[in-house]
């Protein structure tokens, strides 16, 4: 009898692997068919050179990316689809666009229904048990990464290590005009460091940092990565690993720092949250391209690529920077927190934004 049962299992467990095959197969002869994905997301050559070159090869399935800040990207579909126009299919989108933006308006499907690929639904392969959906009903966001955030980076022929103990170390006016933030003005990383300096350290530290400090502004990551390599701002805020470990090949000694005394160690889902659209033009390319990027290969391309720790238990991670890999037992502020993207981050940066405003 126990032998019985166990050949019936066997038999049941061959023939839906079988019926999942199959079912992938359509979703992927319906995917060819559409023609292409349309994907949205930042500029980042880890897209371009590595995640559509090796899908395309992957799946036959040409992808169109349109690049830029998500904010301007979201604004533009929003304009789309009031003209009842539907272009994109994937968002690859920073938190704050995807859960106010995205999610907030309604622009998105679940996602959930659409992961079939048995190496993404399995929970033996995420570190969380499952695929982490960030949303409050845990269907239409996934969060891939979760990594230690850089702080800041410096140029160590200018500051040295020793001189950055303390974030209140970066008040010392040795420092006054030369250090780069990404403009906490706007909308994007600028103000998000901000607005937690406000709500971990206060309103007087930040009046102090990114007022008295005279830092200098920019909304181009890579020139502030330029004017770290030549020294004329040797402490830059926001300034990204895929565009200083270049620069540090090249033989400029620039150092990431990851904590200082004084502001809790972060952690945040960079580079990107994962949604798909409603009313996509290539829904089943759109489910194709979902469901890979989220598998061992395609996370492992983006994670080699851009340095981010992904949420998968088979990718080696001997590649990172070990001080981007989450310590056990230690307690992190978690930028990428659905309630602190749409109602703590929020709020902190509308007080920066009235502080910097009234100087």
């Amino acid at each position: 009898m126990f032998k019985i049962v166990v050949i019936f299992l066997l038999f049941a467990a061959s023939a839906a692997a079988q019926q999942k095959e199959k079912d992938w197969n359509e979703i992927l002869s319906a995917a060819k068919k559409e023609g292409k994905v349309v994907v949205v997301g930042s500029p980042d050559p880890v897209m371009r050179n590595g995640i559509i070159p090796k899908f395309t090869a992957r799946f036959g399935i040409p992808v169109e990316f349109i690049a830029g800040r998500s904010s301007e990207i979201v604004s533009r579909v929003q304009t789309e689809r009031s003209a009842q126009i539907y272009s994109v299919d994937v968002f690859l989108a920073g938190p704050d666009t995807t859960a106010n933006e995205l999610f907030g308006d309604k622009i998105i499907d679940p996602l959930k229904p659409s992961l079939v690929l048995p190496e993404v639904v399995d929970g033996s392969k995420w570190k969380t048990g499952k695929v982490w959906f960030l949303d409050p009903e845990e269907r239409f966001v996934v969060r891939p990464f979760s990594s230690v955030a850089s702080l800041l980076f410096i140029n160590t022929d200018h500051v040295k290590p020793d001189e950055l103990r303390s974030v209140k170390d970066l008040l010392n006016p040795k420092w006054r005009g030369k250090i780069s933030t990404e403009d906490p003005t706007t909308t994007g990383a600028g103000s998000n460091m901000a607005a937690r300096f406000y709500n971990q350290i206060g309103e007087e530290f930040v009046k102090s940092l990114y007022i008295d400090q005279k830092p200098v502004r920019s909304r181009d990551r890579r020139q502030m990565a330029d004017w770290l390599a030549r020294g004329t701002h040797p402490i830059c805020f926001n300034c990204r690993e895929d565009d200083v470990r270049p620069l540090i090949k090249e033989g400029f000694k620039l150092l990431e720092i990851f904590e200082l005394a004084g502001v809790p160690g972060t952690i945040n889902g960079s580079p990107w949250l994962l949604s798909v659209a409603n009313k996509a033009p290539h829904p089943r390319a759109a489910q194709v391209f979902a469901n890979w990027i989220l598998s061992k290969e395609g996370l492992e391309i983006y994670a080699r690529g851009y340095g981010s720790v992904s949420m998968r238990t088979d990718i080696d991670e001997s590649f990172l920077n070990p001080g981007n890999i989450p310590k056990a037992g230690v307690k992190y502020f978690d930028d990428t927190d659905w309630k602190w993207i749409v109602t703590g981050r929020h709020e902190n940066r509308e007080k920066v934004w009235k502080l910097l405003k009234a100087r």
